[in-house]
């Protein structure tokens, strides 16, 4: 039968969904399997299951995986009408040395003083991870690098992004810049689904500028895996890094490794990850969009609880060998206080594995309800005096 908990101001009504034998990635690595990256999150794209986790919150300067959080402040300008992709922004003489022709990194061989289209920039970015490009488009959409940073972090937190703070654009090394893999396998996921028009790109197998044709640096593209997307990083410090996302059939991964020793142990575990998510799991649908899930305490209303449900399709990824049970919990402020509308915004089910929270979908109201009459908002007081505290 389902039980109820509370905790302060959050009520939890426990589902206790029968899935028992099926198991859980994110509560140990399994057996049989292992990385030689020392920093690991993998997740699937469609429903945000963690698959594999290996130290996800420990922080790492990001080097060139700090461009996806370039390109995510770019993407965002575009989609909010600020900028045009047609805008040329100038070159200047410290875009130029410090991520040109003659700082020797990843570059586009952008001219001295010369105008760039921001479409350009962004291929140049995406494509080569071009130093130049990314320094480019700070300079132009926020006057200097250091800026631009001050917007990265801003959209950082508002994404949700605890473990991320960054200096520049390009991910060349700077104090106090890091990341973790969590929040790039979360930012990534955010990418690929706000941006469908954009995200293409990723996958662009070469771009030329200044007659100066380069093939995608992404090292994953050619290796038939589905590989379609994201950046790879080197740091002295962090070692050999990689964002990536992959498709097969229906299944969408999205993956952030980091601390690899050289490039050939990133493409080689980055393949073996991709190939374990692919095959070690199987898609369970557990609620339909509009099914009610579960129901909220209501204060004052005309009625004392509110049905719950999530607007879209509810899908686990379950281990395909495994002995661990997995639970759904719909978690919410409450009492949730009347009145409120059809549609409106609850609480969330969180689902877990062994006590480690794996997957999660936002729930809303299913009916509206009204505000109680006199008599019903005060036998919800005496209600809530009497036993509120237990929360």
């Amino acid at each position: 039968m389902p039980s109820s908990s509370r905790t302060g101001l959050s009520a939890v009504l426990t589902l206790l969904l029968v899935l028992a034998t099926v198991g859980s990635a994110m509560s140990q690595q399994p057996e049989g399997f292992s990385t030689r990256a020392q920093r690991v999150m993998m997740i699937d794209a469609d429903t945000g299951a963690v698959l594999y986790a290996k130290e996800p919150d420990a922080r790492f300067p990001p080097a060139s995986l700090a461009k996806l959080m370039t390109m995510e402040v770019v993407f965002a300008a575009l989609k909010a009408g600020e900028v045009s992709g047609f805008t040329a922004y100038k070159v200047s003489e410290h875009a130029w040395r410090t991520g040109g022709a003659p700082s020797r990194t990843a570059t586009m061989f952008a001219a001295l003083n010369s105008m760039v289209p921001l479409n350009d920039l962004i291929q140049g970015a995406i494509v080569i991870f071009a130093n130049d490009a990314c320094i480019v488009m700070a300079e132009g959409m926020a006057g200097s690098e250091a800026a631009f940073a001050e917007k990265m972090n801003a959209r950082a937190g508002e994404l949700g992004l605890a473990a991320s703070r960054f200096v520049n654009p390009t991910g060349l090394p700077g104090d106090g810049q890091s990341t973790s893999v969590r929040d790039l396998a979360q930012l990534a996921r955010h990418i690929w689904r706000s941006y469908p028009d954009r995200f293409s790109l990723y996958a662009q197998p070469e771009f030329a500028w200044n007659k100066i044709t380069q093939q995608n640096r992404n090292p994953l593209l050619k290796l038939g895996i589905g590989a379609d997307g994201f950046v790879a990083g080197f740091a002295e410090e962090a070692g050999y890094g990689i964002v990536a996302t992959a498709a097969r059939g229906d299944r969408r991964l999205i993956l952030a490794a980091s601390g690899m020793e050289n490039e050939k142990h990133r493409i080689e575990d980055t393949r073996a990850l991709i190939d374990w998510g692919m095959t070690a799991f199987e898609k369970l649908q557990i609620f339909d969009a509009g099914e009610i899930i579960g129901e909220a305490s209501v204060f004052g209303g005309d009625r004392g609880r509110v049905k719950l449900a999530a607007a879209e399709p509810v899908s686990l990824l379950i281990p395909i060998a495994g002995d661990q049970d997995i639970r759904a919990r719909v978690v919410y402020h409450g009492p949730v206080v009347a009145p409120i509308r059809k549609g409106d915004p609850i609480g969330r089910l969180v689902v877990t594995s062994a006590g480690s929270p794996i997957q999660e979908a936002p729930l809303f109201a299913v009916e509206a309800v009204e505000t109680g009459g006199l008599l019903q908002r005060a036998l919800g007081a005496v209600y809530e005096l009497s036993f509120g505290w237990l929360r």
